[in-house]
């Protein structure tokens, strides 16, 4: 131990056969904090779908596989224990408590960090991919880009807010939806589409429709969800069409005026879209796994027809993280939260891949 006790060696979960699921414990080296970053004691990371698809190397939009070794995770929450050269300027102190996103650094020089899409900033770095992420007891991170934890919110329940929560807030808006309008959740019962249902139905005024298997019915209408409908009572050949009646039927007869999808499933896709009604918007949260597919309804017709809009919503901005956390502190959204172990990761992961997780898992780190 150091006189600040801070440890050598901490305990990580690495993805030790990357293309399988995969994880074990390893003892690695404390880092030391570089220029203008802080060293964050990590007690809790929330469990994303985007780690699993890291993890097995199933998302065909990365360039490169993941490393053997990597360490993983990127909804890190976690108190500041050391200061790099220059960071104390942040304005950060000893004790804080902050967190780690998955964009864990943005250059904030570039065009989409200087118009607010810190996601796609051309020298990024991702949490747990290519970058130890954190799923460890101890990481480093910009002092300028951690998010501040609001005081009176539990750490176990803040984690979730830095991908999920931020990701579906960030979604929502780019939806355009108003007060009083109709939106689709489909996989409203999963890590980022419960917290997607709270936010649209108790935080924006929204009326919710959402789409999941039937085991999640009761979660998805405690979040605040106007209807349910259970993905497995309708055909899986007919391209949505049958399910898509049956949600316009909801929705005034008309369909609804914005759909998310927060599943990784070309099905929902194609579903989604014949669920809106004129100048209706699909939000593309969800990546699909494995050989990427176009959206099989997305025929130009049939957009014109509609004067649909298609968008996609990648993570959110620094300034969207901090009102997601605001929404958290203030009560509006709480993630269902079930808090493992960190030797449980290996099978959390394997309870995403056959879609039994309700809510959220969230490591503790200790």
């Amino acid at each position: 131990m150091t006189d600040l006790g801070i440890p050598k060696k901490q305990k990580a979960v690495v993805y030790d056969q990357p293309g399988t699921n995969s994880t074990k414990i390893e003892e690695i080296d404390v880092p030391e904090p570089g220029p203008g970053e802080v060293l964050i004691n990590l007690t809790h990371s929330g469990v994303c779908h985007s780690d699993y698809g890291v993890m097995t190397n199933s998302w065909s939009s990365l360039p490169l596989p993941a490393p053997a070794g990597q360490v993983g995770g990127h909804e890190g929450v976690g108190k500041v224990v050391k200061f790099g050269p220059g960071a104390e300027e942040s304005g950060l102190k000893i004790g804080d408590r902050v967190g780690v996103k998955w964009v864990s650094s943005a250059c904030g020089n570039c065009q989409p960090c200087q118009a607010g899409s810190d996601g796609l900033c051309f020298k990024q770095k991702i949490s747990g991919y290519f970058s130890p992420g954190t799923f460890q007891q101890y990481t480093v991170g910009p002092a300028n880009y951690v998010t501040p934890i609001p005081d009176g919110l539990a750490s176990e329940e803040a984690a979730p807010m830095l991908c999920a929560g931020v990701t579906v807030y960030a979604a929502l808006k780019r939806s355009h939806a108003r007060p009083g309008q109709w939106v689709v959740i489909s996989g409203a019962g999963g890590g980022l589409g419960h917290i997607a249902v709270q936010l649209a139905s108790r935080g924006m005024g929204l009326r919710v429709i959402g789409i999941d298997h039937g085991s999640k019915e009761a979660l998805v209408k405690e979040s605040g969800a106007e209807h349910f409908v259970d993905i497995t009572q309708f055909p899986t050949d007919d391209k949505g069409e049958a399910i898509a009646a049956h949600v316009q039927s909801l929705a005034d007869g008309l369909g609804s005026h914005a759909a998310i999808v927060c599943t990784a499933s070309n099905a929902a896709y194609a579903q989604a879209l014949l669920m809106l009604r004129f100048n209706g918007t699909l939000v593309c949260v969800g990546v699909p796994e494995h050989s990427p597919q176009p959206i099989a309804t997305a025929f130009p017709g049939f957009i014109l027809e509609k004067l649909a809009t298609i968008t996609g919503s990648a993570v959110g901005n620094r300034t969207e993280a901090l009102e997601t956390l605001e929404f958290a502190a203030r009560g509006i959204i709480k993630a269902h939260v079930r808090t493992e172990k960190m030797d449980a990761l290996t099978s959390i992961f394997q309870e995403m891949a056959e879609g039994k997780l309700q809510g959220r898992v969230v490591l503790d780190l200790s």
